[in-house]
C-alpha cells in the first residue's frame, strides 16, 4: 500500500508552476518537482549530494522557514524571502512550509519577478531551457552562415566603392552571429568570454549602421552622445546584442505609429554616484558595489508598452508583438546583468525609453 509520504511526494511533482521540495527528517533533499528543477538548475545536484542546509549560506531565510515549520509542527508562510543558493543568483520568493508528519517538510516557493539588475531566478531557469534548445540548433545555423559569408565576400570583391561597406557589414554580422552560436554551443549561461576596454560609442555606431540599413529604414534616427565617456570593460559581441535588440524593438514600435513621423533616439550620459552590486558570475559573491555611471537610453515615440505586460517584460516568452517570441528582452536583461549593470524602462503612449547602466572600467583594467 502506498504510504502517505509517497502520495505527497508524488503530488509535489504535480503542484503546477511553483517550485516544490521535500526535505526529510535528516535535512536532506528527498524530492523536487519540475519547476524546482528548472529554478535551481545545476545546483540541484549539490543540494542532493549532501545535507540540504549545508548547501545554503549561514542565516538562510529558507532554512529558517523550514525549521519554523518543523519545530511548530504547523504550516508557516513568509513573504519576500531573499534566497541565496550557491550557483544561482539571489532571488525573492514567497514561501510556505508544511510538516508531513514523519519529520519531513514540504516547501513551496512562489518566485517574484525582478525587473532591474540581476536576472530573476525564474527568468534564468527559463533561459537555461532556451539556451539548451539553441545548442541543438547551433550546428544547423552555422552551415548556412558559412555560405552567406562567402557570398558577401564575393559581392564585396565586385562591388562599387559606395556599396563595399554594406558587403563588409554582412561579413562582420555573419561572423558575429557565428560567435554567438558558438557561445550557445558552450552552454554558458552567464560567462562573458572576450572582456576588454570598449568605447560604447563604437558599439552604438555599429548598431546604428545596422538599423539605418535595415529595420530602421523610414525612421528618424537621432544620437545624443556624451563624447567624454570613459571606456567600460565588456564583451563587444554581447554589448552589440544588447543594444541591437533594444534599438530594433524601438524601431518596430516607432513603425507601429503608421505614419512617417517615427523616431528612435540613442543617448549616452555620465551619471555620478550610481553604483551596483558586482555580477556574481564574473566577480564572485560578496564583492563590493562598483560604479555604474555609464548610461545609455533608447527612446521611441511609438504607442508604448501595454500596461498588463510591464511587470513581466524581461521574462521569457513575454512579448507585446503578435508574432514575437518574447526572448529578446529576456536575453538583454541576462547580458546586462552579466556585465554587472542594470536595465529598466519607462513607457506611456507616445514615448517609451529603456535605460541601461553599465560599470566603467577601473584604472587597473585599462592598458598601460
Amino acid at each position: 500500500m502506498t504510504s502517505l509520504l509517497d502520495t505527497l511526494k508524488s503530488a509535489a511533482f504535480d503542484l503546477g508552476p511553483d517550485p516544490a521540495l521535500i526535505i526529510d527528517a535528516d535535512g536532506r533533499l528527498a524530492a523536487v518537482n519540475e519547476a524546482a528543477q528548472g529554478l535551481f538548475g545545476h545546483s540541484l545536484g549539490l543540494l542532493g549530494r549532501g545535507a540540504f542546509r549545508a548547501a545554503l549560506p549561514a542565516g538562510s531565510a529558507l532554512i529558517a522557514l523550514i525549521d519554523r515549520a518543523a519545530s511548530s509542527n504547523t504550516r508557516v508562510r513568509e513573504r519576500a524571502l531573499r534566497i541565496s543558493l550557491y550557483g544561482v543568483p539571489t532571488f525573492e520568493a514567497d514561501g510556505a512550509a508544511a510538516p508531513l508528519g514523519d519529520g519531513s517538510v514540504l516547501v513551496l516557493l512562489s518566485v517574484r519577478p525582478n525587473l532591474a539588475g540581476d536576472l530573476g531566478a525564474a527568468d534564468a531557469a527559463g533561459l537555461r531551457a532556451i539556451v539548451g534548445l539553441g545548442q541543438m540548433l547551433a550546428h544547423e545555423i552555422k552551415n548556412p552562415l558559412a555560405g552567406i559569408r562567402g557570398a558577401a565576400q564575393l559581392l564585396k570583391t565586385g562591388a562599387r566603392a559606395e556599396d563595399a561597406p554594406l558587403a563588409q557589414l554582412i561579413v562582420d554580422e555573419t561572423d558575429r552571429v557565428k560567435r554567438l552560436v558558438e557561445r550557445m554551443e558552450a552552454f554558458s549561461d552567464d560567462s562573458l568570454r572576450d572582456l576588454a576596454p570598449i568605447n560604447i560609442h563604437q558599439v552604438l555606431e555599429r548598431v546604428r549602421a545596422l538599423a539605418a540599413n535595415g529595420f530602421g529604414e523610414g525612421l528618424t534616427l537621432r544620437e545624443r552622445y556624451d563624447p567624454s565617456l570613459p571606456p567600460l570593460i565588456g564583451d563587444e559581441d554581447a554589448l552589440i546584442q544588447i543594444f541591437l535588440n533594444l534599438v530594433k524593438n524601438a524601431a518596430e514600435a516607432a513603425h507601429a505609429r503608421g505614419d512617417d513621423l517615427g523616431e528612435v533616439t540613442i543617448r549616452t550620459a555620465f551619471r555620478h554616484g550610481v553604483r551596483v552590486r558586482a555580477a556574481a558570475s564574473d566577480r564572485g559573491a560578496g564583492q563590493p558595489a562598483r560604479g555604474a555611471p555609464l548610461e545609455v537610453r533608447i527612446a521611441d515615440n511609438g504607442p508604448g508598452v501595454p500596461a498588463h505586460l510591464r511587470e513581466h517584460l524581461f521574462q521569457p516568452f513575454v512579448s507585446a508583438k503578435a508574432t514575437g517570441a518574447g526572448l529578446g528582452l529576456a536575453l538583454v536583461a541576462k547580458l546586462v546583468a552579466a556585465h554587472g549593470g542594470l536595465i529598466d524602462f519607462e513607457s506611456e503612449p507616445g514615448r517609451t525609453e529603456f535605460r541601461v547602466l553599465l560599470p566603467i572600467a577601473a584604472p587597473e583594467e585599462l592598458p598601460a
